[in-house]
């Protein structure tokens, strides 16, 4: 029993280490540059161009690019940013907001 308990407690501080590591931010001296795009012609009037976001991954950002989306009613894009921190920039991801 006491095998199966250390197991358990071990798998348990596994998943809670990961996941702190998994929210922890990736700070950068300098604001990376979004690469050029060119954005494809829109599928209809209705669909308004989310901006393409930054994502942490492996102590570095990788750009995902932007895309046409039709939001739903009363809903806007506020785009994502690059915010000034003690020891350089964090990306704040663009969102859906009312």
């Amino acid at each position: 029993m006491k095998k199966y308990l250390s197991r358990i407690v071990l798998a348990a501080a596994l998943v809670v280490g990961f996941s702190f590591a998994s929210s922890a931010q990736v700070v950068v001296r300098a604001r990376l540059n979004a690469p050029v795009v060119v954005r494809p012609v829109a599928p209809s009037p209705h669909h308004v161009w989310v901006e393409g976001n930054w994502h942490p991954r492996h102590g570095h950002y990788e750009y995902e690019q932007g895309y046409w989306a039709e939001p739903r009613r009363g809903r806007h894009y506020i785009p994502g940013y690059w915010a000034p921190r003690r020891h350089g920039y964090v990306w704040i991801e663009g969102h859906w907001g009312r």
